[in-house]
């Protein structure tokens, strides 16, 4: 089987590193996709060395899709793919030398399946490891998939997903939302739909936090406009279960849904609220203003606000 990595580019800083993450794959069946988004820092010096690589392909964007369609560009790299799957990850992500091999245990196992995910570590902008993503069933339904996600975890990238290319794009390729706020977890849930996703069990792929990520932007209304375009979809989603053709399991989660989407939902936008207010306070009615239009109550609102103020006295 063929695996294509794409990397749509856009920093120079840990492009390098993210490239050498590839071509050190223990499992040599791959491309690596590689399209650079208009960038005004020179990546073609960077990616050129390995240009002698005929596995390598370089494009660059003319036009810049910029931050809040940069949904656009993952799809431009899954348009140049060859390979029977696609993995996309970020310009400042890795992948642990073992990923293709154990997509390809993890495919061979599990065959037909639309999705595949890798367990993720979190490393700093120093390369050190931060954390581990919690281990997941080596199976599990969409549904357990998208319960799972709001009930307990607080990390899911791009990059920790493997797809079926020809179903991606069935699709209409990644599901596109501003600033990908919530597009890797709808991609993920709609691809897992029919036959569910499986999970490696160690650790493949490795996501990088640091200030110059998207996930980092102050855009707070975007992402507040994001996140009830999410929620609106996976509303709709959740009313189109049958809920008699579920498993036990998953007809357990279903009765409780709603609660733990409405939870995750004002979590998310809370956190939103006070990691804007913590930088500038002076926004409080503009996000007073926002109560009704994103559902917020003022007992909510003062929780964040308070919880702002206490980030920025205890420096978090």
């Amino acid at each position: 089987m063929k695996f294509s990595v794409t990397i749509p580019s856009y920093k120079s800083r840990y492009l390098k590193e993210a490239i050498e993450s590839i071509v050190t794959q223990t499992y040599e069946n791959w491309e690596l996709v590689i399209v650079d988004d208009c960038s005004p820092e020179n990546l073609y010096d960077i990616v050129a060395p390995f240009l002698s690589d005929s596995r390598i392909r370089y494009y660059r964007n003319k036009k810049n899709c910029g931050a809040v369609d940069v949904v656009d560009n993952w799809n431009i790299c899954l348009e140049y793919c060859t390979g029977e799957y696609v993995i996309c990850i970020g310009d400042d992500d890795r992948l642990k030398q073992c990923c293709l091999e154990e997509y390809r245990k993890l495919i061979e196992k599990y065959p037909g399946l639309e999705i595949y995910h890798a367990r993720t570590e979190i490393i700093d902008e120093n390369s050190a490891p931060k954390f581990l993503q919690e281990e997941r069933p080596e199976w599990e339904s969409a549904l357990s998939l998208l319960w799972n996600r709001w009930d307990n975890r607080e990390n899911q990238y791009i990059g920790d997903f493997c797809y079926d290319t020809q179903a991606l794009r069935r699709n209409g390729g990644y599901y596109k939302l501003p600033l990908a706020w919530g597009s890797d977890d709808i991609s993920a849930v709609r691809a897992a739909t029919s036959k569910g996703i499986a999970n490696t069990l160690i650790p493949c792929f490795e996501y990088r936090q640091n200030s110059q990520t998207i996930t980092s932007s102050k855009n707070a209304r975007t992402k507040l406009e994001a996140t009830l375009a999410s929620h609106k979809w996976f509303m709709g989603f959740i009313k189109g279960l049958d809920v008699d053709c579920l498993s036990d399991r998953d007809k357990e989660r279903f009765m409780t849904i709603n609660t733990v989407c409405k939870t995750y939902y004002y979590k998310s936008l809370g956190k939103n609220c006070a990691d804007d207010l913590r930088g500038n306070p002076f926004r409080i009615p503009f996000w007073y203003r926002s109560l009704a239009v994103f559902g917020f109550s003022p007992l909510l609102f003062l929780k964040w606000y308070i919880k702002s103020v206490c980030n920025v006295i205890t420096g978090k």
